[in-house]
């Protein structure tokens, strides 16, 4: 990476009007308000420094692996919001902005375009409410630091806006953009005359300072990077923006994706997907990161790691033409995942949902697999799976690409008519992720606190008669503003010494239970005892709900909690050893299974590959 000689703006302006500099696909958009850009042109004025600016060099056999787009030039909130795609550049070298597009999009709305944002209190669809405004400069105005901030008054103004000022006396507004073509010190002489300003002596130091700024002095400052290498040019391009918008590996693979596809614009479809995914049910977390690794998986790379080796030519061109079922497979996983209960509160780990997907999509099941009686008993192993997967710590983290492609290779091999458990697991094992639990695990498990995420999993494993694709919350059984105040604790008859005890206890697992949201609005401040006698209505109903959530012995005020929170604790327990089928220190090693400990081959040791879609 060298430093260049700089450039004055006039030229950074014609490089971008030749497309010599465009924006590669990994910026994102436009995002300035008209405020911004006017006081990025009031620095310039006062000679402040407005930082270096990041190129990168793409030479002809590069330029056309990526897609690039225009500098936005008119920019409209409503109608032109999106920098345009530039098309076909042609075999020769193109210079892409990896740092300052901001500044030389504000640089170029301001001396060559407009900006038209929507007025206030008017409706969208009002042809009045986005006026078209372009760059002004006051050139009777040279305050020094004024109540805004600013020395020189730049504003956003339609021509008849422009029109009344100068009129009333109140100012005299000069458009910005006609400075373009005052390249000499006689055209500034010229445009003073012609405005009626040539004797202003203030006009003339403000109009002469704009010639300077924009014609004379070298105020683009940048460095060029000329490496090749694609990997380490986006690893700078994260480095340098990691101060603005968060970006992540997969927005920058969208470049590669979008240059190659040619019936979809990569960028958006998989935008939209996420959005699609994030909205079924209570609400979801997916990225951007995760979209592409499952397609990654589904078109069965044998190297799923995010590296732009990954997303050549072929692979992006498989992508596309596979879209269609990647979408499917995953709406269809998230709406599985949504009828488990799941949601962006609930989902400790968002790729199980890749597995998940893979599954889904190589039976080609249709939508009638997640309510036909026909697959309940592969929806419960599924179900089952996940839960126990995310109750346990440490399977979703570190090795997770390996651990991907071997449960896809377990999944191809035993997954044909139905979800195979057991080889999942010991596949799991053998990676060194095993799911069973060892007894201190299941304690610690039980003293989960609210809030936790490995909370959904463990009750609705424990308690499944709760429908969780009902809106559902996760409830305390004695209320928590009771349990941790201990002004209404002493008031209640508790002694002093189990104050501490009882603050302790209120958010654990065995003082919380899942109640359906009308149940658990209903049920509110209240003490249990008393909330069960006006929610059930006879003594039969109760004793049935008593006894499915362990909570038989239940008392009547909270004098009783901390044995029956004792006692709960206890039942849930048992429960829980049961269905994880925990084994003592005595029980055999299940088959197959692996050292907790053990550990995984390194990422970039890539499993072999299947065929995929």
């Amino acid at each position: 990476m060298s430093f260049q000689t700089p450039i004055t703006i006039a030229s950074a302006l014609e490089r971008i009007h030749r497309r010599d500099y465009v924006l590669p696909a990994i910026q994102r958009e436009f995002v300035w308000s008209r405020d911004k850009i006017t006081r990025l042109f009031d620095s310039l004025m006062r000679g402040y420094p407005i930082g270096s600016f990041l190129m990168w060099q793409v030479h002809e056999g590069n330029a056309g692996r990526f897609a690039f787009y225009d500098f936005m030039r008119d920019y409209h909130e409503r109608d032109n919001a999106h920098c345009a795609p530039t098309g076909p550049l042609g075999s020769r070298s193109v210079t892409a902005i990896l740092d300052g597009q901001q500044r030389l999009t504000a640089l170029n709305i301001g001396l060559c375009g407009s900006f038209t944002g929507k007025l206030p209190r008017l409706w969208a669809n009002n042809p009045l409410a986005y006026p078209k405004k372009v760059l002004h400069l006051d050139l009777l105005h040279r305050g020094h630091d004024d109540d805004l901030g600013v020395e020189y008054d730049f504003r956003f103004l339609t021509p008849e806006e422009a029109a009344a000022g100068t009129e009333s006396g109140e100012a005299h507004w000069y458009r910005v953009q006609d400075m373009r073509e005052a390249r000499s010190v006689g055209d500034v002489i010229r445009a003073l005359q012609q405005h009626g300003v040539a004797d202003n002596m203030t006009a003339g130091e403000v109009l002469t300072r704009l010639h300077e700024v924009v014609h004379v002095t070298p105020t683009v400052n940048f460095f060029l990077e000329e490496a090749q290498e694609l990997d380490k040019v986006l690893n700078i391009f994260i480095r340098v923006n990691s101060g603005g918008a968060v970006l992540s590996y997969s927005d920058l693979l969208l470049s590669v994706a979008t240059a190659q596809w040619g019936e979809r614009d990569a960028r958006e479809s998989i935008h939209r997907l996420v959005d699609e995914l994030n909205a079924i049910g209570q609400g979801f977390a997916f990225s951007k990161d995760l979209v592409l690794k499952t397609g990654l998986v589904l078109l069965g790379k044998g190297d799923i790691r995010f590296k732009v080796d990954n997303f050549d030519r072929e692979t992006m061109t498989r992508l596309e033409k596979h879209w269609t079922d990647i979408e499917g497979a995953l709406r269809f996983g998230v709406s599985l995942l949504a009828d488990f209960g799941f949601s962006g509160v609930t989902l400790t780990a968002n790729s199980v949902l890749i597995p998940l997907a893979y599954y889904l999509h190589r039976r080609n099941l249709g939508e009638g697999y997640r309510t036909s009686d026909a697959y309940r008993d592969d929806r419960v192993a599924i179900r089952r799976w996940l839960q126990r997967s995310l109750m346990k710590s440490g399977v979703w983290g570190s090795g997770l690409d390996r651990l991907l492609t071997g449960l896809r290779a377990t999944l191809e091999k035993e997954g044909g008519q139905g979800w195979p458990t057991e080889a999942i697991e010991r596949e799991m094992a053998r990676q060194g992720k095993s799911l069973r639990f060892e007894p201190t695990e299941i304690d610690d498990l039980l003293d989960l606190k609210y809030g936790s995420k490995r909370l959904f999993p463990m009750l609705a494993m424990l308690y499944p008669g709760v429908d969780t694709r009902d809106h559902f919350q996760e409830d305390h059984i004695f209320p928590r503003s009771v349990l941790r105040s201990r002004l209404k604790l002493r008031a209640a008859g508790v002694t002093e010494d189990a104050l501490p005890l009882i603050e302790d206890r209120a958010d654990r697992v065995a003082n919380l239970q899942l109640l359906r949201g009308g149940e658990n609005n209903s049920k509110q401040a209240a003490l249990p005892a008393a909330w069960l006698k006006k929610h059930f209505r006879s003594d039969a109903e109760r004793e049935s709900w008593l006894r499915e959530y362990d909570a038989i012995g239940l008392p009547e005020d909270v004098t009783g909690f901390l044995e029956f929170y004792d006692v709960r604790r206890d039942r849930m327990r048992e429960r829980l050893v049961a269905l994880l089928e925990v084994h003592t220190r005595t029980d055999p090693e299940p088959a197959g299974a692996a050292p907790e400990a053990a550990q995984t081959a390194p990422d970039d040791e890539p499993d072999p590959g299947n065929e995929g879609l």
